[in-house]
């Protein structure tokens, strides 16, 4: 505040003050994420935004999933001017702004539990090693006939663009909803599943990546209610079907604002430079310590078998579509292009704490220089076990998410990256959602042996 009382606003606050005015908003909606990656929301009228920017708005965090004990629940989340966006389903007249929030204990100083934070961190480490992080993420989903079962709308497949594609309408109205809250997309298109659907979002930097992932799943979720359908993020809903994916795209630039991943005189031809090999190298190695996270739910873990089965091999390829890293070939000699794809991931992992565990691990294996091995071109693992691969030298993810558990909970850098709080919550959270999903008895069983046995 100044020597008269008022509140000093920086210039980013001051727009969003000028905006609300001029655009009619009468509700702001603070948006944050639990630890599982759940948005939660509360409202605030226009003329509590400046003291919400000094002070912050005061909530109780023992409602939250993951944030604290009934006596430490008093929370302060920080409204942040530069994520302000008019959300354009709800009535353009008595309009409704969101921001996203950081929030803080009472004494102002960060709170351990909230994921964004645990991605500013990373972004921060990145940033002393020299590095910038950029992140794009595809998204896919299936549309619903309700929420209650699994009736696709159409029979399309993949990059169908006929009537058999019955949701073009709803992927359209979603991209415009999007773009209007300055969200960009490559591409939107008709995945290979009944009613399954794709939207690429251009990359950004990692803070901005993980807030448009956040957006763009509950904007899909809006537009697909206002259709009377619902849209599901479920990893794998119909055992028939392939699951639903996020693949995660990675690249560093450097102090230069160069590519720090490209190095045309790669002598394996893949234009990666040593930088790029090691943040694969310890991404593979940490693969398994860090699956909990990019792979959360005992659901996750059924997309990496059956029908149209995700990889979960540790290896890494350009052309091998069944490898769980690639190096997208499109334009393998452009620079701007030089990434990498991490394809394990499902869209319902939390992506501030997803893309700060994949960070973490890449980071660790700059720091440590690994050594990368030699590319997995010519096997196809696509109908392989997880013993066949093991045979080949090849190992794999997690087969349960009570494998994962264990691996993460020993997992030192995970400890580290994401912190005592979320990574204590974390093992107790699963462990005990695994072991309540080991104590149903499920109608498989009951049709394969209740009559036999």
């Amino acid at each position: 505040m100044d020597e008269s009382g008022s509140t000093r606003l920086n210039p980013e606050q001051d727009f969003v003050l000028k905006t609300v005015e001029s655009r009619g908003v009468h509700f702001v909606r603070c948006w944050f994420s639990d630890v599982l990656g759940n948005m939660k929301s509360f409202a605030m009228v226009p003329g509590e935004l400046e003291g919400a920017f000094a002070r912050g708005m005061g909530f109780d965090g023992s409602c939250i999933e993951g944030f604290s004990r009934t006596q430490e629940s008093d929370m302060l989340a920080f409204p942040l001017a530069s994520t302000f966006q008019v959300l354009p389903w709800r009535p353009q007249t008595d309009a409704v702004a969101r921001m996203f929030c950081r929030i803080c204990t009472p004494a102002g100083t960060p709170f351990e539990g909230d994921p964004r934070q645990v991605l500013a961190r990373m972004v921060e480490r990145a940033a002393d090693l020299g590095f910038m992080v950029n992140v794009g993420a595809d998204i896919e989903f299936f549309y619903f006939k309700d929420a209650q079962g699994t009736e696709v709308l159409d029979r399309g497949s993949y990059f169908d663009l006929t009537s058999l594609d019955y949701a073009s309408d709803l992927r359209r109205d979603t991209v415009l909803a999007l773009e209007k809250m300055g969200i960009p997309v490559e591409y939107s298109h008709h995945e290979v599943a009944p009613s399954q659907h794709e939207i690429d979002l251009r990359y950004a930097d990692a803070m901005s990546m993980a807030d448009a992932v956040m957006t763009y799943k509950l904007v899909v979720r809006e537009i697909a209610l206002k259709h009377g359908v619902h849209a599901s993020f479920m990893p794998k809903p119909m055992a028939e079907q392939p699951g639903n994916g996020m693949h995660v795209h990675l690249s560093l630039t450097n102090s230069e604002g160069e590519n720090a991943f490209f190095d045309d005189s790669d002598p394996w031809g893949y234009c990666l430079s040593d930088t790029a090999k090691s943040f694969i190298a310890g991404i593979l190695a940490r693969a398994r310590e860090l699956c909990l996270v990019t792979n959360q739910y005992v659901n996750s873990y059924k997309r990496f078998c059956g029908v149209g089965h995700a990889s979960s091999a540790l290896v890494w390829a350009r052309n091998n579509r069944s490898a769980m890293v690639r190096i997208p070939g499109y334009r393998p000699t452009s620079a701007e292009a030089c990434r990498i794809e991490v394809c394990n991931p499902d869209p319902a992992a939390n992506p501030y704490l997803a893309f700060a565990a994949l960070l973490g691990a890449g980071l660790a294996g700059i720091e440590a220089g690994l050594v990368l091995s030699e590319p997995t071109e010519q096997i196809d693992m696509t109908d392989m076990s997880a013993q066949q691969l093991d045979a080949q030298g090849i190992r794999c993810l997690p087969e349960t998410l009570g494998e994962a558990v264990d691996e993460f909970a020993a997992s030192d850098l995970m400890r580290s990256v994401l912190g005592e709080h979320i990574h204590g919550y974390l093992v107790e959270a699963k462990r005990a959602e695994w072991a309540a999903y080991q104590q149903i008895v499920t109608p498989w069983e009951l049709d394969r042996f209740l009559a036999v046995l």
